[in-house]
């Protein structure tokens, strides 16, 4: 399950990331009358010197900078149990210590118990959720980044070599 969240989410990433940088075409003019075979020699020279200027290649698959937060997500049913058992064992114990019922004490442990360990989990999970948002986000402000700084260097070049980039 653990490995099939992290597929499904950077899959999506890379969707992501594909689709901006689809985005991101440049548009190039042969300003000065540059025939097309010159053109796509120019083209090829100032992608191999934007992609040594900037560590950045956009005809790569983007990969992840680092690794995404852990997936662990935690069963509110679960913890509800174990707080329900957890909080029955408390209450028997105090409520035999206090002269009361044990069976009384121990059903007001477990209900507590149970709502404390379900509001707790349901807590944990929208924190990781809200991780595995912000990792994702980070990695896409990462990619277009260097994305723009790639495309910055290669229009450079080709505005040098006489083209007009848009």
């Amino acid at each position: 399950m653990k490995s099939k969240s992290i597929v499904l989410v950077l899959t999506v990433f890379l969707v992501f990331l594909t689709t901006t940088a689809w985005s991101q075409e440049l548009m190039i003019y042969p300003a000065k009358g540059q025939s097309k075979d010159q053109m796509e020699k120019d083209k090829s020279e100032c992608y191999t010197w934007a992609k040594g200027q900037t560590g950045f290649d956009p005809m790569k698959t983007p990969t992840a900078s680092s690794p995404p937060p852990s997936q662990e997500k935690k069963s509110v049913g679960g913890a509800a149990v174990v707080g329900g058992a957890l909080g029955a064992v408390g209450g028997a114990i105090i409520g035999g210590a206090t002269g009361g019922s044990a069976g009384t004490g121990a059903a007001i442990g477990a209900l507590t118990g149970g709502a404390i360990g379900g509001i707790r989990s349901s807590s944990q999970n929208k924190q990781a959720e809200q991780k595995q948002k912000q990792w994702e986000q980070e990695q896409a402000n990462q990619y277009i980044q260097q994305r723009n700084a790639y495309n910055r260097a290669y229009s450079a070049c080709l505005e040098g070599k006489g083209y007009t980039v848009k």
